[in-house]
């Protein structure tokens, strides 16, 4: 996997981790925040719980599998970018109002975007 790609796959798996993480179990999440969070390796993390690379590995890819299914389930991460793109959105045509009417909508898009 180049570069480019693996920096993809670890935001994405960051990102639905913040979304399902707590819905994974403890190893999962342990195993998760290791090799995407900390930077660890598979043989770092298999030396640290006395199992082999492959388990860990396998590890891993369940896990990031059951995240993907939530989000294909439940779309909160493509919700959450899409409302977070409205809002800027909003926000850009707000600053192209007269100042006066700006603070009253800057207030309420600030609100939608604390909403969650």
């Amino acid at each position: 996997m180049s570069g480019e790609n693996a920096l993809e796959k670890t935001n994405r798996i960051n990102e639905l981790f913040d979304f399902y993480g707590p819905l994974l179990t403890e190893k999962q999440q342990t195993f998760l925040k290791c090799y995407f969070h900390d930077d660890y390796t598979l043989g770092e993390i298999a030396a640290d719980f006395q199992i082999s690379r492959q388990a860990v590995y396998e590890h891993l890819k369940r896990a990031e599998q059951v995240l993907e299914e939530y989000e294909s389930k439940l779309q909160l991460a493509d919700r959450h970018a899409r409302m977070n793109a409205g809002i800027d959105q909003l926000e850009s045509q707000i600053a192209d109002l007269p100042h006066e009417l700006q603070q009253s909508l800057i207030e309420t898009a600030s609100k939608l975007r604390n909403a969650e």
